[in-house]
């Protein structure tokens, strides 16, 4: 499945909570370490979820996410790719229920 097709569904949920696609950029850069341009070219040339997290240097706090998404809890996902996904999206849900922008990027 193409990141693309994904994205736009995490925009729209962001801005409808008063949040903004560059935040999520943002939180998208602490996760990938992809800047802007790359994840737009990323997006324009519809990578899958796989190849995106392939090329991804993703940040070693990120095992200080957890939590549920879609009923299920993070720390018992097994599938490498799965659990960078449900990364995301649980990032994504954070920043779109107003979390402080600095907790969902765990700086504190």
């Amino acid at each position: 499945m193409p990141v693309a097709s994904v994205y736009v569904h995490y925009v729209n949920k962001v801005v409808r909570k008063d949040r903004t696609e560059d935040e999520l950029i943002e939180v998208i850069k602490w996760l990938t370490g992809f800047d802007k341009r790359t994840l737009k070219k990323h997006l324009k040339d519809e990578i899958t979820f796989r190849e995106f997290f392939k090329e991804a240097k993703i940040n070693p706090k990120a095992k200080l996410i957890t939590g549920s998404i879609c009923g299920v809890k993070i720390a018992e996902i097994e599938d490498p790719l799965m659990k960078k996904i449900r990364y995301m999206d649980k990032l994504v849900d954070e920043l779109a229920k107003g979390r402080p922008m600095e907790k969902v990027l765990r700086q504190v």
